[in-house]
């Protein structure tokens, strides 16, 4: 297993559309088992495979306090939704740092295919409901922060990237008898 790199927002590669699960073979499987591990060690409840420049439709969501429920969705579609919704404040390992409140349906059914391409259906609600729809967008394209304001994601926008140039500029040792 390893430890993937995850992309951060605004990189481009975040708003490439996923496309489906076709082959379940040996790949797919470390793919599977590295982005849990990813997803552990951030520590994250979800990642989608967008996260780390993987364009294929799968996510990996362990909601549990115990970290050992681990769920593998590929090829994911939502095919109900309630007409009830929820403000949750949501984060992403994506976008660093930041949290703000999203209104999504209260409760989502999920049909998908395990990792082994086996088909099922998922009733879910509270957090779980609200991570399955978080990761599905990644595999749109969409990074939450596109629920927010214009105003708010430029905010968070210009944050990431000084933040970003920062880590990229390692200060260097001054010549002796530098001036100031």
């Amino acid at each position: 297993m390893a430890i993937l790199n995850i992309l951060r927002y605004p990189d481009p590669r975040l708003h490439k559309v996923a496309k489906p699960v076709t082959d379940f073979g040996e790949r797919l499987q470390q793919l599977v088992a590295d982005m849990a591990e990813t997803m552990y060690d951030a520590p994250g409840v979800g990642l989608a495979a967008t996260q780390v420049d993987v364009h294929e439709r799968l996510i990996v969501i362990d909601v549990s306090e115990t970290h050992d429920q681990l769920k593998v969705f590929c090829n994911p579609e939502i095919i109900w939704a309630s007409e009830d919704k929820q403000l949750y404040e949501e984060g992403c390992l994506s976008v660093p740092g930041i949290y703000d409140g999203v209104e999504r349906p209260a409760r989502v059914k999920v049909r998908a295919l395990d990792q082994h391409g086996k088909p099922f259906e998922l009733e879910a609600d509270g957090l779980l409901a609200v991570c399955v729809q978080h990761e599905m967008d990644h595999l749109m394209g969409k990074v939450f922060v596109e629920y927010l304001s214009p105003l708010k994601r430029n905010r968070i926008k210009t944050k990431l990237l000084k933040e970003e140039r920062g880590m990229q500029r390692e200060p260097g040792p001054r010549a002796a008898g530098a001036r100031r």
